[in-house]
């Protein structure tokens, strides 16, 4: 038994089932036992869109050159990346606007990442451009911001709520009669419940931490200076997920309760809630749109076919990566792009 799974089962053993929410912040932020804390060789256990081809960052590096430009080009900004892992995509996006001099020179780079293990990482991957590594948005100094993110929302702890005889109850994590971890429903009716549940379903997820997050745009978008956050996850357009909970350990999906602490814990991200929310507080949101869409609307194929050039040798590797990528039978249409900002003005490229 894990420490975690030792620790989990006292505490409900104590004080009861609790919510999937709960069960989901222990397994991954628990500063001793959980995913983020212990793990050294974490981002092995799922692969990303930066790690499936440059295609990816690379694009993203000069969306976010055009954005600094179309935001007014101010002198001092903060670049940002939130989850920012082994620091790839962020390697990428900066060698591809390398050239843009002016745009190089005028960010500070911050990275946000809930995993001590990958500072060192990062740090030394960006050397060159001696990154701020924070734990919390909250924690970033004030100005304009142009902040990326990368399947960063799935990572945010979910509720779950199953209808029954026309009543709401939330599903929680207990003990069976062996001791070992399950899924079950609260005794009582759910105090809880999120808006926009289709009628029809009977059984719901929601992050209660996408309000948290867009209350953080919120609040830097208040103080006047521009903010335009790029967020790219999985999940549906606008109906609200039943049950994606769900666990990968070493590139296989597993069960998510088998060994809390030693998987990555993850749900689908609700779009249509999220730009609910985001326009809700005031602010501009654009998309969502399908991942393979956005990066073809970008170029992705005028430089696919650039990269083969240079690189006739690797012609099937990159073609392969960027197939991926935007294929909607692969990650082209799961994965979403969405545009959050405080910006009136300009219609982000993509979009």
């Amino acid at each position: 038994m894990s420490s975690l799974k030792d620790l989990l089962g006292r505490m409900i053993r104590a004080d009861g089932p609790m919510p999937l929410s709960t069960f989901m912040t222990l397994c991954l932020h628990h500063k001793e036992h959980g995913y983020y804390a212990s793990r050294p060789g974490l981002g092995k256990d799922f692969i990303t869109a930066p790690e499936t081809s440059q295609i990816f960052g690379d694009l993203i590096g000069l969306w976010l050159a055009h954005t600094w430009q179309a935001i007014g080009a101010p002198d001092r900004f903060n670049m940002v990346e939130l989850g920012a892992g082994r620091a790839t995509l962020m390697q990428d996006a900066l060698r591809a606007s390398k050239a843009m001099q002016e745009f190089q020179a005028a960010f500070d780079l911050t990275l946000i990442d809930a995993s001590p293990h990958l500072e060192a990482i990062q740090a030394d991957r960006l050397q060159a451009y001696q990154p701020a590594q924070l734990r919390s948005l909250d924690e970033l100094g004030d100005g304009a911001a142009l902040i990326v993110a990368n399947e960063y929302l799935d990572c945010l702890p979910a509720r779950q709520f199953l209808k029954q005889n026309e009543i709401w109850q939330e599903r929680v994590i207990g003990l069976n009669a062996a001791g070992e971890l399950e899924l079950g429903l609260s005794v009582d009716r759910a105090p809880q419940t999120p808006d926009g549940i289709a009628e029809a379903q009977t059984i719901v997820e929601f992050q209660p931490g996408l309000e948290s997050f867009i209350e953080q745009l919120r609040a830097r978008a208040e103080q006047g200076s521009p903010v335009c956050a790029l967020l790219f996850d999985y999940g549906p357009n606008d109906v609200a997920p039943g049950d994606t909970f769900r666990a990968y350990s070493n590139g296989q999906q597993i069960d998510p309760l088998s060994c809390p602490g030693e998987s990555d814990l993850t749900v689908d991200v609700d779009f249509g809630r999220l730009k609910r929310i985001a326009e809700k507080a005031g602010l501009i949101v654009h998309g969502p749109v399908q991942q393979g869409e956005f990066l073809l609307r970008l170029g992705a194929e005028a430089y696919l076919n650039r990269l083969i050039t240079n690189a006739p040798d690797k012609a099937q590797l990159i073609y392969d990566g960027a197939r991926r990528l935007i294929d909607p039978a692969d990650m082209g249409a799961k994965f979403k792009a969405i545009c959050i900002s405080n910006q009136t003005q300009f219609t982000p490229a993509g979009f």
